[in-house]
């Protein structure tokens, strides 16, 4: 997730100086994984690089840096009882200050990354400001960070993946709504389509775009590949029509439809008469949700919804991690202390 990229692009238009917290490198148990975020500012923090001690210390001294301005540090935190931490893992953190004076860089990579694209940060001992480069998202398909050094110089080289989390939701009703703030944090770029035009909430989250239309199909055919489509309209009948739409395409990465498996049965059924190959059923998730949540109520079915879809996510990232692994990385036991 990068939410922290948004908060910086506002608080360097406010004339705000921020540091960047960057989890470089892991051994061990830990918190947080390479490339986890946190920004800093002189009041407040966004995002997490794992909590406890660990984050108080690199809050800390953010907050120094913030302050006195200079290079960007490594710091080498191992998590055992002298920091009151018992992860028993270590981890290398990089915190890079950010001056105002480069909030227009920084709103095109904030843009870069609301489209899609990838970004690779790269920071070295001596440089007093990291360089950056635009990726295909293909490039950048999760946000990670590998540090190299020499026992005198380090550099760090970090990847912030582009929202490649495309959620279409077809329906503004009270479970749509508690699907849409569920899955919002969770770094989902989501399209909300209704067709009618007062049922949206007045603020939307960040990351979410409300759509009100009389030909909701048409959203259908012009979403990404890879896109996760949730249908939960208020017209079965309208449900049906996009479900119909959706099957039509066969690059979306997951279909969902709310309802019970007896609105599931009479909808396959007609799927097959009007010509679906019955294959293709396996395709659509009916009902919705990760097994074992009964309850019904918006705030847990959203739950149960936001769970499924960060499981689907994880897998495919997975496997894309496995068809292209990172290069292996060389021992870190002589990186400089802090």
């Amino acid at each position: 997730m990068t939410d922290w990229l948004p908060a910086l692009t506002t608080r360097l238009a406010r004339g705000e100086a921020c540091v960047i917290v960057t989890v470089a490198h892991t051994v061990g148990s830990t918190p947080r994984e390479a490339g986890a975020t946190m920004l800093v500012d002189a009041r407040s923090s966004v995002g997490s690089i794992g909590g406890g001690q660990l984050e108080w210390l690199s809050t800390s001294a953010a907050r120094a840096l913030l302050e006195v301005g200079g290079l960007p540090r490594l710091m080498r935190l191992a998590l055992g009882p002298s920091l009151g931490q018992c992860c028993g893992g270590i981890v290398w953190l990089v915190l890079e200050r950010i001056a105002p004076d480069s909030a227009a860089d920084w709103q095109a990579r904030a843009d870069a990354v609301a489209a899609g694209r990838g970004l690779r940060r790269q920071l070295a001992t001596d440089e007093p400001a990291s360089r950056w480069s635009l990726l295909d998202p293909a490039q950048a398909t999760r946000s990670t960070a590998h540090l190299l050094t020499d026992g005198a110089r380090w550099e760090l080289t970090h990847l912030v993946a582009g929202a490649d989390f495309p959620v279409i939701l077809f329906g503004a009703g009270h479970v749509g709504e508690a699907v849409v703030r569920a899955l919002a944090p969770l770094g989902a770029r989501i399209t909300w389509v209704d067709t009618r035009d007062d049922i949206f909430p007045p603020r939307l989250p960040a990351g979410v775009q409300a759509i009100c239309t009389d030909s909701p199909e048409a959203e259908v055919r012009a979403a990404p590949p890879g896109s996760y489509f949730l249908v939960m309209t208020h017209s079965h009948p309208l449900d049906f029509a996009l479900c119909e739409a959706i099957f039509a395409r066969h690059d979306f990465a997951w279909f969902g439809l709310i309802g019970s498996h007896t609105k599931r049965n009479n909808f396959t059924r007609q799927f097959v008469v009007r010509g679906l190959d019955p294959n293709r059923l396996a395709d659509l998730s009916c009902p919705i949700g990760i097994p074992g949540i009964q309850g019904k109520h918006p705030a847990v079915i959203a739950l149960a919804v936001a769970a499924q879809l960060q499981q689907v996510r994880e897998a495919r990232q997975a496997i894309d991690h496995a068809a292209h692994p990172p290069p292996a990385a060389p021992p870190l036991s002589s990186l400089p202390r802090p």
